[in-house]
């Protein structure tokens, strides 16, 4: 007997004559995921993942951090043994021993995928749920609503024991959407944004503005907290930190107050954009979400989309901020997201936002600046903070 992960492909198996070309992605980000935790094997049959460990391994570790893996539906610790009826009893017997002393019920649940194997699904089900039964007589067979499930995979190399099988990721395996340049802020909506388009296969660069002194070195960790947070899902991530704090005080000194907002969101796509063709991206990301402030009215979106050329894509364009923080919860990213320390968005906030700007306003307001010269400026003074896991 020995201890293995199986993860199962999701929406992978979908795919036609480039299903390879996924495979081979998912299984180099398996590979790097799970390094740190000790040598492993890993290899795909029938639409499963196999990740054999070699040697000492930390596999409560490796296990946790393949959930997190996008392009695995499902993941189960599992027991693999020789493919005799008898042989997988006494292995599940022994490998789920503490789950079925202390489960109430059980059933057992076959998967003959080697068509081989001389009993078929429901056969092998009947004979290792009788023999298990024999040897944990408090356990009632239940089919319907069981406390515990045993599994049996017959496959090609092996048999395979284990409980119930505990939810992946889900969505693609990043690297094989491409790759986009995100505005990471320090709320809540843009670290959701990233996390969703890195389930769609996107390989993220982080793009953060930072306005010192204006806003502090705190809000600074925080970010670089939160990117070291959706490492988990997305892998390595380097989070370019762009110097802020001029152009705000510029736009501030020389444009309407009213448009102060809607100009530094202008900014951003043009800074945000110039980063991105520098690292290959193909389109921008952001958190925005129609109605929730002053500048992400339907008007003030394409005011401020205007001046960039690559795609802008908003995943949670049309999520109340309930379905936001939801998400922000289930990823582990809201409880550093609220911590008190203000991005630069909250810097020389106007008053009295205009909230259906004309796109003429905006431009002759920008003649007041050479916008050229401190985008320039800008991208020059960008810091690269890189995080792996």
């Amino acid at each position: 007997m020995s201890d293995i992960i199986l993860l199962k492909q999701g929406e992978i198996i979908l795919k036609g004559l480039n299903r390879r070309e996924f495979e081979s992605k998912l299984i180099s980000n398996i590979k790097r995921r799970l390094a740190p935790f000790g040598r492993f094997n890993v290899y795909s049959m029938q639409s499963t993942v196999y990740a054999e460990p070699s040697g000492e391994c930390d596999m409560d570790s490796a296990f946790d951090a393949a959930k997190r893996i996008f392009g695995i539906m499902a993941v189960a610790r599992a027991a693999a043994c020789e493919k005799d009826k008898d042989v997988i009893v006494d292995t599940a017997a022994s490998y789920l021993k503490p789950q079925l002393e202390a489960a109430r019920s059980f059933k057992v649940e076959s998967k003959r995928a080697d068509k081989r194997f001389p009993l078929g699904s429901i056969e092998l089900s009947r004979y290792v749920g009788g023999l298990l039964h024999d040897r944990f007589p408090h356990l009632k067979p239940d089919m319907n609503t069981p406390e515990l499930t045993v599994n049996v995979e017959i496959r090609d190399l092996a048999a395979y024991v284990h409980g119930p099988s505990e939810r992946g990721a889900g969505g693609l395996p990043v690297g094989a959407g491409g790759r986009m340049a995100a505005l990471l802020s320090g709320g809540i909506d843009s670290p959701v944004a990233v996390y969703m388009m890195a389930k769609r296969g996107v390989r993220i660069v982080p793009v953060h503005f930072f306005s010192f002194p204006y806003t502090s070195e705190m809000a600074k960790e925080k970010v670089l907290t939160l990117t070291k947070l959706l490492t988990g899902y997305c892998g390595r991530l380097a989070v370019e930190i762009v110097p802020f704090t001029r152009i705000q005080e510029e736009i501030r000194r020389r444009c309407p107050e009213n448009l102060l907002t809607i100009i530094m969101r202008r900014f951003m796509m043009r800074i945000a954009e110039r980063i991105a063709v520098d690292n290959g991206c193909t389109a921008l990301v952001t958190g925005e979400n129609l109605g929730q402030v002053a500048s992400q009215t339907a008007e003030a979106l394409a005011v401020i989309q205007q001046c960039v050329s690559l795609p802008v894509l908003r995943p949670v364009i049309a999520f109340d901020k309930q379905e936001i923080v939801e998400r922000a919860r289930l990823i582990g990213t809201y409880d550093t997201s609220v911590l008190p320390y203000e991005d630069c968005c909250t810097v020389f906030t106007p008053k009295h936002p205009k909230t259906k700007p004309r796109l003429a306003d905006v431009q002759a307001a920008e003649a007041a600046l050479d916008v050229e010269a401190l985008v320039t400026e800008a991208v020059n003074g960008t810091e690269r903070i890189a995080f792996d896991i």
